[in-house]
């Protein structure tokens, strides 16, 4: 058999990401993320999309340029293998939203083994918001610091007698299992998040968006903006260029869209009749609300287009 030699290779090490290597970036009132650990750079995404290359290339700017396209193309494969494990702690009704998320390894605290943990997020008097008017799972505007004072007040109260209750049942000899049945969702909890860098683009893609649960954002733009950033600073930058600051358009949306390029609004209120955006609405005689055409809408306004419906 031909001898073999092992081949000496160098960990990867990322300056940027190193100044930060376990230390916690506060989130929320209670909450952090810390970076524990990390596989791979900006090159291993590169050496795997080029793995014929050995090497692959020398330069930057061409590491950069097939980053973007492997993003902008969607070639996910070359992105899986960097991983990153965080050590997180995070109130348990954001962690129900994180934990959707099946594409990590996770070890969480168990209330079962040990105490939960003293701690619960409480919202300051002017940060109670308003139900959103037309999303049915989101919020919009504020209620105002004084019905907010009264709220943070009932909230503390509320959150005190739980944790009372929680510790005199296990005082009594309850398990701690049983006994932890009744703490609030604001409760914190801690795991341990392991995570490659595709599947880690996906949750910032989905819970950096407006539309996402303000406490969850907040985590998500720690992870995105102070740790993924310094860790892969050319995928992030694709990752901001044509995920995060990227519009989608849908196939109406594109006709729509090339009737107006050609100046025929006739062609372009056509093709949203035939959708069903157009329906009136015999209560009101103004249009039928319609999500998709609403979200039609706000693409054009950061297009600067206006819709020649409007208004109808």
């Amino acid at each position: 058999m031909p001898e073999q030699n092992a081949e000496h290779l160098a960990r990867p090490h990322v300056a940027a990401l190193d100044e930060i290597l376990g230390e916690v970036l506060p989130v929320l009132d209670d909450g952090f993320v810390r970076v524990v650990d990390y596989m791979g750079d900006d090159r291993a995404v590169v050496q795997a999309a080029r793995v014929s290359y050995g090497e692959g290339t020398k330069k930057v700017s061409d590491d950069r340029g097939l980053i973007r396209y492997l993003l902008r193309h969607r070639h996910t494969t070359p992105f899986e293998m960097c991983e990153i494990k965080l050590h997180v702690r995070v109130p348990m009704d954001a962690w129900r939203q994180w934990i959707r998320h099946r594409t990590a390894s996770v070890n969480e605290t168990s209330t079962r083994y040990s105490i939960a943990i003293d701690a619960a997020q409480r919202t300051a008097p002017d940060q109670w918001r308003q139900q959103a008017r037309s999303n049915r799972q989101g919020s919009e505007g504020e209620l105002g610091p004084d019905a907010g004072r009264t709220l943070s007040e009932e909230e503390a109260g509320l959150q005190d007698h739980a944790r009372r209750v929680y510790l005199g049942r296990l005082e009594r000899g309850v398990a701690r299992e049983q006994a932890r049945k009744d703490l609030p969702l604001c409760t914190y909890t801690e795991a341990y998040w392991k995570i490659d860098l595709h599947n880690l683009l996906h949750f910032l893609a989905l819970r950096m968006d407006p539309h996402a649960q303000q406490e969850i954002r907040d985590y998500a733009r720690v992870i995105g903006e102070e740790i993924t950033a310094r860790w892969v600073p050319l995928v992030w930058e694709a990752f901001a260029d044509y995920r995060l600051g990227a519009l989608g358009l849908s196939r109406l949306d594109r006709a729509v869209l090339a009737a107006l390029g050609r100046g025929d609004a006739d062609a372009a209120v056509e093709v949203a009749r035939e959708a069903g955006w157009l329906e009136i609405s015999a209560k009101t005689g103004g249009l039928k609300r319609h999500r998709e055409r609403t979200e039609f809408e706000a693409k054009a306004a950061e297009l600067g287009i206006t819709p020649p419906w409007r208004g109808d």
